[in-house]
């Protein structure tokens, strides 16, 4: 489940962003108290100016805050945006959360806003990232060279670059939707 982000995922998103392995390719650590403390209010003012649509990832069983995700670079005057800033705690890893996270982001810019184009980026390096945007399936699209300084590795990111696009979406709300089936089991 998403909720729109809050303060009161403070705590729980704490929790959830303590191991390292989750910061490995993203432009930021959250790591410490401070780092989420900074993280969230960024998070919440982009979201409150309009420039961002923030999100806390919840895990159905517990109702806590295992995660995020955001609308980012909105360009509603070409109906296009960018999904990005994802992050789960790692036991939430292979659990269909991300799955459901990007069935309802992709159906909300798809179904509600009207989005031609929802994109995606990741660091070029980062292959489960990228294992999970190609089994959307998004389509890759190619990679920016030196596209972002970063707080890691020699400090230079290549960016490697997905997209969906309007026609796409019936496919890929299917692939999305069975792929959750499979995570949720039967139904009674």
């Amino acid at each position: 489940m998403l909720e729109p982000l809050s303060e009161r995922h403070r705590e729980d998103l704490f929790e959830a962003s303590r191991d390292p392995e989750i910061w490995r390719w993203m432009p930021y650590a959250i790591g410490d108290v401070g780092g989420l403390a900074n993280w969230l209010e960024t998070g919440l003012a982009e979201s409150a100016a309009g420039r961002e649509g923030a999100f806390a990832t919840i895990d159905r069983v517990s109702g806590r805050a295992i995660g995020s995700s955001r609308y980012m670079v909105l360009r509603p005057e070409h109906r296009g945006l960018e999904i990005g800033g994802t992050w789960l705690a790692r036991a939430a890893w292979r659990t269909g959360a991300n799955v459901e996270a990007k069935l309802l982001m992709l159906a909300h810019a798809f179904d509600e806003l009207g989005c031609l184009r929802v994109e995606f980026k990741t660091d070029a390096r980062n292959e489960r990232s990228r294992a999970a945007l190609a089994a959307l399936p998004a389509r890759f699209e190619g990679i920016f060279r030196h596209h972002m300084v970063v707080p890691y590795g020699d400090g230079i990111r290549d960016s490697a670059f997905y997209s969906v696009i309007a026609p796409e979406w019936p496919r890929v709300r299917e692939t999305l939707m069975a792929r959750l089936a499979r995570y949720r089991g039967p139904t009674s």
